[in-house]
């Protein structure tokens, strides 16, 4: 494990939680999971080799996690991205675990992906690629085995490509991807979910903090990266009457101080399909010259905003610091939830903790949302979608949407429910730590599962 960083935080906010808890002690069963759930029950490495536009091969490593099925077929994406190693795909099927727990859907947890770069590949290209990858991965998923869906670097052309691949090699048209076309078993409010749901994790959060007296109404929203769901988050944010005040990609951030408009997150998401970067977005899109945005080389937006009420991190991990979080609990955030899986650092967090257990009253704390919890809408509408492939049938945009609503809000009463329940902090006066009530009801979840399957003895 310790050449493993990644994976281990995430193990490490798991056992924390449930130590620090009473958990073990009412219920000592449970500290024999431990061990077990922190292995992955299968992990798949693969070669995958294709052709390039000039007609050369090239080579990368190709992986999947299958981490934990006492819950469910294995479900998590798959990522494309030149940082992919086993390190980071550990984490993210260890997290997707315990995240696919909270929705009450019948789902376990992997993960898997490919260690390589996209940015000025060709259509063709990319469609090889993806045919490379399924013909050794198709060998270990199916839709009661192991049902990938889509991540950084794969998103609705390459799931294409992939479930084309797929049904080629198997000879089965079967809901073995999610994040389909919607005509090709796709559901309506999957692109949208991630985003969607943090939004209405969060609003949870500012009801129960404010006894439902406040909204995102009239509130300044930080928000970090500016693919699919920080696109999302926004626009949300934007049409519950918040403003959002900054997005960020892997060069720099904007900032806006009156707020980032509809029609510029509409040109963010157009052009970034084409991989292009914020600041070429700025200089380029005529949308940007009518409102003053601010572009910030190099830099992510957590020191660069003022006054603002709620920061949804939704780029990638460990993106808030120690510093970072301080500069947002001295900006006035009141409310922070992650889009991106670890988005903030140990360090971080527990400047968010101390702001919330510290503070006299409610209204004086920092909340923090945790990812698995707060970002587990897309997972969410996947499970949707599989169950709409399994029936053979397509729910309407409103019934999706209402599903997901539904699962976000009762994630996060039952994280309420756990920390309540098991917290070791006896001041009333505080909010209850969201971080050690989804760790800690997820856990029980999937460790009920594994006892009664014989997992666990």
């Amino acid at each position: 494990m310790v050449s493993e960083p990644e994976f281990q935080q995430a193990y490490y906010e798991i056992v924390s939680s449930v130590k620090d808890s009473t958990l073990f002690e009412k219920f000592p069963q449970y500290e024999k999971v431990l061990p077990v759930v922190s292995v992955p029950e299968r992990i798949i490495q693969f070669r995958v080799t294709w052709e390039n536009d000039k007609g050369e091969q090239e080579v990368a490593q190709g992986y999947r996690v299958q981490f934990n099925s006492a819950k469910g077929p294995y479900k998590g994406g798959l990522r494309f991205h030149p940082s992919v190693n086993l390190s980071i795909l550990k984490f993210l099927g260890f997290e997707q675990i315990f995240k696919n727990a909270l929705t009450g859907l019948d789902m376990g947890g992997g993960k898997g992906g490919l260690c390589v770069d996209l940015k000025g590949k060709s259509d063709n290209e990319i469609r090889r690629i993806c045919y490379a990858f399924m013909r050794e991965l198709s060998k270990h998923i199916g839709k009661d085995t192991d049902v990938p869906a889509g991540d950084i670097g794969v998103g609705g052309r390459e799931i294409g490509y992939l479930f084309g691949a797929y049904r080629s090699y198997k000879n089965s048209w079967e809901g073995v991807l999610t994040g389909k076309g919607l005509n090709w078993g796709g559901s309506l409010i999957r692109p949208e979910a991630t985003g969607y749901g943090l939004v209405y994790y969060t609003q949870a959060m500012i009801d129960y903090a404010t006894n439902g007296k406040e909204s995102f109404e009239g509130k300044r929203v930080t928000i970090s990266g500016s693919g699919n769901v920080a696109q999302y988050a926004a626009l949300k944010v934007i049409e519950l009457g918040g403003v959002v005040v900054s997005l960020s990609d892997s060069q720099g951030c904007i900032v806006s101080e009156t707020g980032i408009t509809l029609e510029q997150i509409n040109d963010i998401a157009a052009a970034k399909i084409h991989f292009k970067s914020l600041k070429e977005i700025v200089g380029e899109y005529a949308t940007f010259g009518e409102n003053k945005v601010k572009y910030i080389a190099g830099a992510r937006p957590w020191t660069h905003v003022s006054d603002v009420d709620i920061a949804l991190p939704c780029a990638t991990q460990n993106e808030v610091s120690g510093d970072e979080a301080k500069s947002l609990v001295a900006s006035g955030v009141k409310f922070v939830a992650e889009g991106a899986n670890m988005g903030s650092t140990p360090e971080a967090i527990s400047v968010f903790e101390t702001a919330r257990s510290t503070a006299a009253t409610a209204g004086d704390a920092v909340w923090f949302g945790p990812p698995k919890a707060a970002n587990l809408g897309g997972v969410a509408v996947s499970g949707l979608e599989m169950a709409q492939n399994s029936q053979k049938v397509t729910w309407t945009s409103e019934r999706v949407d209402q599903e997901l609503k539904k699962i976000m809000i009762n994630c996060f009463n039952d994280c309420i429910q756990a920390a309540q329940e098991y917290a070791t902090e006896k001041n009333t006066k505080i909010l209850p730590s969201l971080v050690k009530g989804a760790n800690i009801a997820s856990f029980v979840m999937v460790a009920d599962a594994m006892l009664d399957q014989g997992d666990v003895f």
